[in-house]
């Protein structure tokens, strides 16, 4: 299992626009074949900043979401509400204490 990070910051006008399309989006993005976990964080001190979190299974699987029609026309309409360049990680996951 490996974790994708993606950090997004988006024009302030937009922000809502995106958390709705999210709401609506978030859990087909869940059930992406090896999809383990989705989470969404917005930043503490700069609330135009959104970090996604996603657990997923093998590479390829998340390979086969990122070239789906889905994620691509998702990806072209978030990409509408952006002020800067998105930056993303791919991670092994090494610990985790609960």
């Amino acid at each position: 299992m490996f974790v994708r990070i993606v950090k997004m910051s988006f024009h302030q006008k937009h922000v809502s626009a995106f958390l709705n399309m999210f709401e609506d989006k978030k859990v087909r993005i869940r059930a992406s074949k090896g999809c383990q976990l989705l989470e969404l964080y917005q930043d503490k001190n700069n609330p135009d900043i959104f970090f996604t979190y996603s657990y997923w299974q093998t590479a390829s699987d998340l390979e086969n979401y990122r070239n789906s029609d889905f994620f691509k026309e998702t990806w072209q309409e978030t990409k509408t509400y952006f002020n800067d360049k998105p930056e993303a990680w791919s991670v092994d996951k090494k610990v985790s204490l609960a």
